[in-house]
């Protein structure tokens, strides 16, 4: 036995040195990858941007300076200045199901490519065996019987197959760029989470305001609906005015509902997002008021946003996949060589197994040349050239929608500054029609139609100033999200990082206005 393996070993050796040195010489066929030229623009806008953007004498009114070419923070929502919106996003981080999934689906794909790796090295198995067998004697005359025999086998079986023409490394090459588009989706997935965290809690804080506004409202008419229905029983009113209040304030009180339904429906998506049931959640109150506004908006060059979101970085890994793919499939015409041996021992008694005379070895090199397979082999390549083509054409969708993703965001603040100011403007003066129609009601010099429409426009001015704050606060959060979330350089490690402990260390495109990103962030 030990002469044969000898032998195997020796000719295995000689007949490896020299295929390597073939393979190793030749190329790996198909298109080399190569990162897309993102479009040569210096700004996402059609006009320049402001400086800042206009300032207005109310809470949440301070302007904001665009910086151009700065980078946006890692850890963005922390620069809105509340402890419980960081507390939010943690928890998310720690326990949204969807982050652990990514994290698993990355796992998958890093081991795929972690076994496609395997492919370059020889196969090695050992086999052992026992078989009872009988052979028929019909070639030797019907008198003539074999008896049954048991066979007792042990052998080493090798084989290697070339990659000359780089087939076996393009197909690596495809499994490591879905490793990368698993990592890009995980940070899509962090960064999809943290935007919607922030832009929901900040709903929550808007919708609960708005909701305290009307009941300071319907309480102001309820008065005005106990006094007016006295003035009634002695004839100082007349029904018509009671009638009036009454009308007024129903139409009121119908407003309530429907805010109270968007705010349980919000607090029902946060409690999703942070991975508990509804009736699980527990949330620390939340204001407008205790959330700052941040007042430096850094702009990425277009260059590094294009680098750094993660719904690019995932398109490019798909078009860098798509064209390995290309490449195996033109591998898959070639000539394949393949080299095999095995060693072994057979013998009729377990005892005899690795004795002298019991050896066994084999050696071969076989040569592949698919000839003719229907246009199978023809019509995949040619599909793998139209899938190549595709991902190139989504790569280049993904980026344009991103460009108007930020241009959104960009022109949403400056839009939103002004409306708040015209919404703080239209608060005030309809506060001071309201005091100024109260003081000539009591003396008589307006009727109560003058006075409900008074009400009216204060309801509608103070809860239109309550979304104008939230809106500027959840575009501010948008913008940090078209931006990529600060990510730039930093592939492998998503938000995860210095988040909380016992992250792992690892890392969609969205419409950026607030309560769509989360229907819209699927890659």
């Amino acid at each position: 036995m030990t002469y044969p393996m000898i032998q195997l070993e020796t000719a295995i050796r000689r007949a490896a040195v020299a295929m390597t040195a073939l393979a190793l010489a030749g190329c790996a066929v198909g298109p080399n990858f190569r990162e897309p030229a993102t479009p040569h623009v210096e700004r996402y806008t059609t006009a320049p941007l402001p400086k800042s953007t206009v300032a207005t004498n109310t809470a949440g009114g301070d302007a904001q300076r665009f910086l151009q070419g700065e980078s946006v923070p890692r850890h963005w929502w922390s620069t809105f200045g509340n402890a419980e919106l960081d507390r939010r996003v943690q928890q998310a981080f720690r326990h949204s199901p969807s982050i652990a999934a990514a994290e698993a689906s990355l796992k998958q794909a890093e081991e795929n490519a972690r076994a496609a790796d395997g492919t370059l090295f020889p196969a090695l198995d050992a086999k052992a065996g026992v078989t009872r067998q009988k052979q028929s004697g019909a070639s030797f005359g019907d008198a003539f019987q074999f008896p049954p025999l048991t066979v007792y086998n042990a052998s080493v079986n090798v084989s290697y197959t070339f990659d000359l023409f780089g087939g076996v490394r393009r197909g690596i090459e495809a499994q490591k760029a879905q490793a990368d588009y698993q990592r890009a989706l995980l940070d899509a997935t962090y960064l999809t989470l943290a935007a919607n965290v922030v832009t929901a809690s900040l709903q929550e804080a808007s919708l609960s305001e708005q909701i305290q506004a009307t009941r300071d409202i319907l309480d102001s008419l309820e008065k005005q609906l106990d006094i007016t229905r006295k003035q009634q029983a002695i004839g100082a009113k007349s029904l018509s005015d009671t009638l009036a209040v009454r009308a007024q304030l129903s139409a009121t009180m119908a407003t309530l509902p429907p805010l109270e339904q968007r705010l349980a429906a919000t607090r029902n998506q946060l409690a999703t997002y942070l991975g508990v049931t509804p009736a699980q959640l527990k949330l620390q109150t939340l204001t407008l008021a205790q959330v700052t506004l941040p007042t430096d908006i850094p702009v990425s060059l277009p260059s590094a946003m294009v680098a750094q979101r993660p719904d690019i970085r995932a398109a490019s890994a798909s078009l860098h996949a798509a064209t390995a793919e290309v490449g195996v499939a033109i591998a898959n015409m070639l000539p394949q060589i393949t080299l095999s041996g095995s060693g072994g021992s057979a013998a009729l008694h377990a005892g005899d197994l690795f004795s002298a005379g019991s050896g066994a070895w084999s050696i071969g090199l076989n040569l592949l040349q698919p000839l003719f397979h229907g246009g199978e082999l023809l019509h995949k390549q040619r599909a793998s050239r139209a899938g190549m083509q595709a991902a190139l054409a989504d790569w280049q969708q993904t980026v344009l929608l991103a460009f108007q993703n930020v241009a959104d965001t960009l022109q949403a603040l400056e839009y939103d500054a002004q409306s708040l100011r015209a919404q703080a403007s239209a608060e005030r003066d309809a506060e001071k029609l309201l005091s100024l129609s109260r003081a000539q009601y009591r003396v008589g010099a307006v009727d109560y139609l003058t006075l409900l429409s008074a009400e009216r426009q204060y309801q509608q001015a103070r809860i239109a100033a309550i979304a104008a704050r939230s809106a500027r606060l959840a575009d501010t959060a948008a913008l940090y999200a078209a931006l990529g979330g600060g990510l730039a350089g930093r592939q492998g490690r998503g938000f995860n990082e210095k988040v909380a402990p016992g992250f792992s260390q690892r890392h969609v495109p969205w419409s950026p206005r607030s309560g769509t990103i989360a229907k819209e962030m699927t890659p």
